[in-house]
């Protein structure tokens, strides 16, 4: 008596697992991969952010120019290490409205730019790979010198 293949499963047994474990590692790596990739941006967005915000704020709050810029550097290393990057790339750059060559006029206005480039995570060091696959973040803060400022 001859066997008959029901429904016709007789090769094809136990293929729709294999199937779906390939199919979900092939949608599942660029996944996980770019929430990776988002997070370290967001971290970094975050932290740029935090460091600009804090160095004009320090800055404004000082009684000269010397330690204004002393402080503020200090607040953005602080700040940058805090989220895990390293403050030495980080470009800080300090402007006064107007163009004076004082910033801490009374109610004068002090910008404070962060930029810093945020590295792709499991990117290899190798070749240089690593300084091309970053990300160039930019963060700006203005901060107004109190009207008692100034006057020392």
């Amino acid at each position: 008596m001859l066997r008959s293949n029901r429904c016709g499963r007789g090769s094809e047994a136990g293929s729709a697992s294999l199937e779906f474990i390939t199919a979900g590692m092939i949608l599942l790596v660029p996944l996980v991969y770019l929430v990776l990739a988002l997070s370290a941006l967001q971290g970094g967005a975050l932290a740029v952010e935090g460091a600009a915000r804090q160095a004009a704020r320090v800055y404004v709050q000082a009684p000269d120019e010397v330690t204004a810029t002393e402080r503020a550097r200090r607040a953005v290393a602080f700040a940058l290490e805090d989220h895990g990057l390293d403050p030495g790339d980080a470009e800080v750059q300090i402007e006064c409205a107007g163009g004076t060559s004082r910033c801490l006029t009374s109610q004068g206005l002090v910008t404070v730019t962060v930029r810093i480039g945020i590295a792709l995570p499991l990117v290899p060091d190798m070749l240089a790979l690593n300084q091309s696959a970053s990300v160039p973040m930019t963060a700006a803060s203005t901060q107004m010198v109190s009207r008692f400022g100034g006057l020392g």
